[in-house]
């Protein structure tokens, strides 16, 4: 018997059981894959199902995620640009999990992963056999080229381990997804997350000893580790955003463009928040 088979199986019938409604739909969800049963970046759909099985069962019970603003998603390849927090990227998870389980016309993100990411023992091929890459240029570029769709959050690691007493003020966006975006034509999709910022709530960084310990950071929260609370989920997704102009643009013409979505992405987080009734619930 092969157990890794089985335990494949196994997971991948326990997400269809958590999200019944998506059968149907992933059955046109497919990826050119080659005789291992991968694509050109390694993702594997069945891997991928299997994979996601107890991050479906937090989205639907632990985070009991909402979702608004969905139906403006346009076919074709696109950039999701979000606002990134939590400690761990759970809110990555959460937007992929909706998109490739919930979403009218299913289909699987790719999230930009760091440099360092393939170096980890079997999470480097977890997260490549779920779809996502390491963020180069030149992999965006050959996915966009193929109508993917890409997860990037522009705060980078300084968003995700903002302190609390910071939450929901987003960080300096980096240049790079309007570089892309403008390269390739492609439309934006602001991405709201509010929820991730509780899941966590950092209250100190321990700097020094990050550093003996060679982490960009050590964020104390507290539970004293990372471990996230049932903070509930909200996904906002923006009507999309199209810009024009070249990607060598001078600085203050890209800073321009780029400040255009992160005051968009700011203001639907406001709006979020003012709707919200509680944390957890």
């Amino acid at each position: 018997m092969d157990l890794g088979a089985t335990l494949k199986t196994a997971l991948r019938d326990w997400t269809l059981r958590l999200a019944p409604e998506a059968e149907e739909k992933l059955r046109n969800l497919t990826s050119a894959a080659n005789e291992y049963g991968t694509d050109p970046f390694g993702l594997d759909v069945e891997y991928a199902l299997a994979g996601i099985a107890p991050l479906v069962w937090m989205y639907k019970h632990y985070f009991r995620v909402e979702v608004s603003g969905s139906e403006d998603l346009p076919e074709g390849r696109l950039l999701l640009v979000g606002n990134h927090s939590g400690q761990l990227p759970f809110d990555a998870a959460m937007i992929g999990i909706y998109l490739m389980l919930e979403a009218r016309n299913p289909r699987i993100i790719r999230a930009m992963v760091d440099t360092w990411v393939p170096s980890l023992p079997f999470v480097s091929t977890f997260v490549a056999r779920c779809g996502q890459v390491v963020g180069t240029p030149e992999n965006c570029r050959r996915l966009l080229a193929a109508d993917e769709a890409i997860l990037v959050f522009p705060e980078g690691m300084k968003g995700i381990l903002k302190l609390y007493r910071d939450r929901y003020r987003l960080e300096e966006f980096g240049h790079g997804f309007m570089r892309l975006a403008l390269d390739t034509d492609t439309p934006i999709v602001p991405v709201a997350v509010v929820g991730a910022e509780e899941q966590a709530p950092a209250i100190a960084d321990l700097k020094s000893v990050a550093k003996l310990v060679g982490l960009p950071a050590l964020p104390l929260t507290p539970t004293l580790l990372p471990i996230p609370l049932p903070a509930k989920y909200h996904l906002v997704f923006g009507e999309p955003m199209r810009f024009t102009g070249r990607p060598d643009d001078d600085e203050d013409e890209l800073d321009r463009k780029v400040r255009k979505v992160r005051s968009t992405i700011q203001t639907m987080l406001q709006q979020k928040l003012a709707e919200r009734a509680h944390v957890f619930w």
